[in-house]
């Protein structure tokens, strides 16, 4: 029964989480994700029993099928929607809690050939871009979010968001929309226009001497301490 009322959540979040789904038909031909975690549910099952093998070779065959690689010992919890899902890659030891939303190419590996603990713990509430790669044994705090194509190596705080490659946790919260991935900040962007900038200003002083430029260094300063407040190294 705990099988089926999980697969039910998960049917749940694809609907919650997709506006371009308008039947549950469209579950049986559309949503690989969703069939690659049934099936893990299904051979998890059988893997913790002891019959490992079978459970692996359950979820290569899932792979074959869905294209998304599930190790059937990892831990994950429901409402689980992997969205599109091509090259996801979710390892033995990750451990995905409630109602978090995975994009394509999102990889939870580890960075140890240890035989313990070493692939992330995702909070619930999690929403992990397209292309993200989070590895290592670290923790993705509730509700945040990991911008598309970033590498997450450390923990990342409860309501935050990270991006970039290795990825810097900003400040600013999640955003309202989980969808909203045009919303998240370019950071390295600023940095490049506050360098340009400078730069500007020093060639200014070498070509002229203009008092104005004290007070356009001040503001500068200014830029750059609000830059450094919004990103946490």
């Amino acid at each position: 029964m705990k099988l089926i009322r999980q697969i039910k959540k998960d049917i749940k979040s694809v609907i919650d989480n997709d506006p371009a789904i308008h039947s549950k038909v469209e579950l049986f031909f559309n949503y690989p994700g969703f069939w690659a975690i049934v099936n893990y549910r299904i051979a998890n099952r059988i893997y913790k029993s002891g019959f490992k093998r079978i459970g692996r070779a359950i979820m290569g065959i899932s792979q074959m099928l869905t294209n998304i690689d599930i190790h059937p010992g990892a831990t994950i919890g429901d409402g689980i929607f992997i969205d599109h899902g091509f090259g996801v890659v979710i390892g033995e030891t990750a451990i995905l809690e409630n109602n978090i939303l995975i994009y394509q190419g999102v990889t939870l590996g580890g960075v140890s050939l240890n035989k313990g603990k070493r692939h992330p713990t995702i909070k619930s509430g999690v929403v992990i871009g397209a292309g993200a790669k989070i590895l290592g044994d670290i923790t993705i705090g509730e509700n945040s979010k990991v911008g598309a194509n970033s590498v997450v190596v450390k923990d990342v705080p409860n309501n935050s968001t990270a991006i970039g490659i290795p990825a810097r946790v900003i400040n600013r919260g999640r955003c309202g929309n989980p969808l909203s991935h045009n919303k998240l900040p370019d950071i390295d962007k600023e940095l490049f226009e506050y360098l340009i900038k400078r730069v500007a200003v020093l060639e200014h002083v070498l070509m002229q001497d203009n008092r104005d430029i004290v007070e356009k260094d001040l503001e500068l300063d200014a830029i750059y301490d609000t830059f450094l407040k919004s990103v946490k190294t």
